[in-house]
C-alpha cells in the first residue's frame, strides 16, 4: 500500500515533521497587555494533541505598538516572555509536537478592537488605542487615523524589536520562527506599491520595496539559533490592480531562499479594502504553485483546504509541499486524525485518547510521547 503524501515526513530547515499538515497561526485576541493567559494554554494545548506535524503560535507582536489589537500576544519584554514560557512548558508536558512562532508587526492595521467587538480601528487618544506606523502615511481605510511614516530611527527600532523577539523565542525553546510578511501588516506594507509610496531606498522599485523585509529576515536569521528554521509567510497577491503580484512574490521567495529561509507559506490579500478575492476551495493554491516553481525550499499552501482528499491531490500534483489548516482545525480539532483514517495513514495521539478509535477504523492512532 502506497502511503498518502499528506502523511509523508518532510524536513524544513532541519526540523523534521512527521507529516505535511501544519496548523497555521490564528489570532485569539485573548492576551492581557501582551501576555499569554490560560486561554492560550487551553487553545494551544488542544491543538498540540491534534496529530498535525507542527503548531504555529498566533501572530506575536515584537512591540506593543505592533499588536493588531490590545488583546494580541506579544514577545517584547520579560513579562511577556515569562507568560509564554509558562504556556509552552504546559503544552510540552503533554505533547512533542514542534512549536513555531509567527513574529509580526501590524503596521497601519494596528490599534483595533477585538473582532467580536467590531474590529474597527481605535483612535490613538481612546482607551486601548495608540498611534500606528507604516512605510507611508496612508491609512488602511480612508476614514481612519493615518499612520506615521517610519523614519530611519523607526526602521532601526523595529528591526531591533524583531531581533529581540527572535532571541526571546529561542530562549523559551521554540522550534522555528515564521516571519509575518502577509495580510497587509507592516512588512507586506513595504512590499506593496499601494501602501509604500516612499521616495528613499525603501520605496519605488521592487528591489527597494523588498529591502526592509529582507533586512528584517537577515537580522532574525542571524539572531536565532543556526540549527533552527526561519520561515516567512507572504501574501501572494493583493487582489487589487496595481498592487503586489504573484510574480513579485516569486522573486521575493527566491531572494529569501538565498538568505537561508527554510520555507515559504503562501496566503494572500489583506492589504487593501478594494481587494476582490475569488474565495473558493483551494483558491490560493495557484499562488503557492507559482512560488514553488521559483524555489527549492518547501512551499506551504493554505486557504479553504478542508477535505483530506483535496489536500492529498494538491500534494500529488506538486502544487505545494505541505498543507496549512486554520479555521478548519478549530471546527474539528482532530482533523488530522480523520484525514489519516480517510487516507489509510496513522498519526500520533496521547495515550489517554488511544481507545477512542471507532470500531473498524484500523490503527489510525499511535502513541505520542511528550
Amino acid at each position: 500500500m502506497v502511503m498518502a503524501k499528506l502523511f509523508e515526513q518532510i524536513d524544513v530547515g532541519g526540523l523534521s515533521l512527521a507529516n505535511r499538515i501544519v496548523i497555521a497561526p490564528m489570532c485569539q485576541y485573548s492576551a492581557e497587555d501582551g501576555a499569554m493567559t490560560d486561554w492560550h494554554l487551553i487553545h494551544l494545548g488542544q491543538l498540540a494533541l491534534s496529530g498535525a506535524a507542527a503548531l504555529t503560535i498566533e501572530a506575536t507582536a515584537v512591540s506593543p505598538e505592533g499588536r493588531i489589537s490590545y488583546g494580541d500576544v506579544g514577545l517584547y519584554d520579560d513579562r511577556t516572555e515569562a507568560a509564554m514560557q509558562r504556556v509552552i512548558d504546559g503544552v510540552r508536558r503533554w505533547s512533542d509536537m514542534p512549536l513555531i512562532i509567527q513574529l509580526a508587526h501590524a503596521g497601519r492595521k494596528a490599534s483595533t478592537a477585538k473582532p467580536w467587538h467590531g474590529g474597527a480601528q481605535i483612535a490613538p487618544t481612546a482607551p486601548n488605542g495608540w498611534q500606528t506606523v507604516a512605510p507611508s502615511a496612508l491609512p488602511f481605510e480612508s476614514h481612519e487615523n493615518a499612520p506615521i511614516a517610519l523614519d530611519r530611527a523607526g526602521l532601526d527600532d523595529i528591526r531591533k524589536a524583531f531581533v529581540d523577539a527572535a532571541r526571546r523565542a529561542d530562549r523559551v525553546g521554540l522550534d522555528a520562527i515564521q516571519i509575518h510578511a502577509a495580510h497587509g501588516y507592516l512588512l507586506h506594507e513595504f512590499l506593496s506599491p499601494l501602501s509604500n509610496r516612499r521616495e528613499d531606498e525603501y520605496g519605488g522599485s521592487l528591489e527597494n520595496r523588498m529591502r526592509f523585509p529582507l533586512e528584517v529576515f537577515d537580522a532574525v536569521r542571524a539572531a536565532f539559533s543556526p540549527d533552527k528554521a526561519v520561515t516567512v509567510r507572504v501574501s501572494g497577491t493583493d487582489w487589487v490592480e496595481g498592487g503586489w503580484t504573484v510574480e513579485e512574490t516569486a522573486i521575493l521567495a527566491a531572494e529569501l531562499e538565498a538568505r537561508g529561509c527554510a520555507a515559504i507559506h503562501v496566503s494572500s490579500g489583506g492589504l487593501d479594502p478594494r481587494q476582490t478575492i475569488p474565495v473558493g476551495p483551494s483558491y490560493q493554491v495557484p499562488l503557492a504553485n507559482k512560488v514553488k516553481q521559483a524555489v527549492s525550499i518547501p512551499v506551504i499552501a493554505v486557504g479553504l483546504i478542508t477535505d483530506p482528499h483535496q489536500a492529498e491531490a494538491i500534494l500529488q500534483a506538486g502544487e505545494a509541499d505541505a498543507i496549512a489548516i486554520a479555521r478548519g482545525v478549530l471546527w474539528n480539532p482532530h482533523w488530522p486524525w480523520h484525514a489519516a483514517a480517510a487516507l489509510g495513514a496513522a498519526v500520533k495521539a496521547p495515550p489517554q485518547y488511544l481507545r477512542s478509535e471507532p470500531r473498524g477504523a484500523g490503527r489510525v492512532l499511535q502513541e505520542m510521547k511528550p
